[in-house]
């Protein structure tokens, strides 16, 4: 039950990242573009599938609080300030998203909105991560610092990092999902996008050795871990032959790729840990009694129905968005 679990919450957490990462990296394209005909078409390649795709955060939240209830307080504790920007820039950005199709007179400020939204919500994820990875004081299981203790210059990378990350990924999916300008203007992003996020990805991993952070050690201890960094130069190789050929799927297949290795990097280095280097797997878990009922519903049934909804979702709203149609 507790390696279910663990799964769930691994495969949760990286389709969220996944789906909501191209959705909330369009809205921050959305604001580099004046051109209303190309937002048109960035919108509509995301208004069919936005809120579902956030639906994958609500089962990552509702997993680490039914199975993993001890991180899930600790976590809670540690990261008050940034989960709850957050959420704002979340129900904002789905606000400012569905006000701005209907307002004339105010639809500049929900263009703002839906930028400012996806940018915060991103930053905060990013943030998040990186004082994952920095560490948190623990102590007794208890969490030792203060509301700003998540806030560091490298956390702040890591958010920075991860908003160009979604950027990226949602320029290859303009181009998978759109046509004309549009498309050949995320044609034109995803190269210098793919440069400044494995340069951040450079300096975050210079930053870690200089600070001698501990999760590094486990890279050194393990060398066959560098074998998905190998893949990730695969992915980014793919990318860029994608984009010289112009292969519209391609570029969105790579960065997901790029994504996937990047996640397994995270993953590897703080397993078996979930709150690197305090809580372990096993001692986060709830008792076996409450991880088997939770198995009966959540994990036999509306779990599995959530997958294949998103796959049917996914299927009905697959090809190129058509604006002319007057709907998605």
């Amino acid at each position: 039950m507790i390696l279910y679990w663990s799964l769930i919450l691994a495969v949760s957490m990286l389709l969220y990242v996944l789906l909501d990462g191209f959705d909330l990296g369009v809205g921050m394209l959305f604001g580099l573009t004046r051109d209303e005909a190309r937002r048109s078409h960035m919108l509509a390649a995301v208004s069919p599938l936005w809120d579902g795709n956030e639906t994958w955060l609500i089962v990552a939240g509702v997993v680490l609080w039914g199975a993993f209830s001890p991180v899930y307080s600790l976590l809670v504790s540690a990261f008050y300030v940034p989960v709850v920007l957050m959420l704002a820039g979340l129900i904002f950005r789905g606000v400012a998203f569905e006000f701005r199709g209907t307002a004339h007179r105010t639809r500049a400020i929900w263009n703002v909105g839906f930028v400012v939204g996806s940018v915060v919500a991103a930053f905060m994820q990013g943030a998040m991560v990186g004082a994952l990875v920095k560490g948190l004081p623990v102590v007794n299981g208890r969490f030792t610092g203060d509301v700003m203790t998540w806030c560091s210059g490298f956390s702040a990378l890591c958010g920075v990092a991860l908003c160009a990350g979604y950027a990226l990924l949602a320029a290859s999916w303009v181009v998978k999902k759109c046509e004309a300008d549009a498309r050949d203007a995320a044609y034109r992003a995803i190269v210098p996008l793919l440069w400044v996020v494995l340069v951040l990805l450079i300096v975050l991993f210079l930053h870690a050795l200089h600070e001698d952070l501990a999760i590094m050690h486990r890279w050194l201890d393990r060398p066959t871990l560098f074998l998905v960094p190998l893949v990730a130069l695969c992915a980014i190789a793919g990318t860029l032959t994608g984009v010289r050929r112009r292969r519209d799927n391609q570029p969105f297949l790579m960065i997901v790729l790029l994504f996937i290795c990047a996640y397994a990097m995270l993953a590897i280095s703080f397993w078996p840990y979930m709150v690197p280097f305090s809580f372990s797997i096993t001692q986060a878990a709830g008792p076996h009694a409450s991880l088997t009922f939770m198995f009966w519903g959540a994990g036999l049934f509306v779990y599995p129905l959530m997958l294949i909804y998103t796959v049917y979702s996914y299927s009905v709203f697959k090809g190129k968005v058509d604006l002319t149609s007057g709907h998605y």
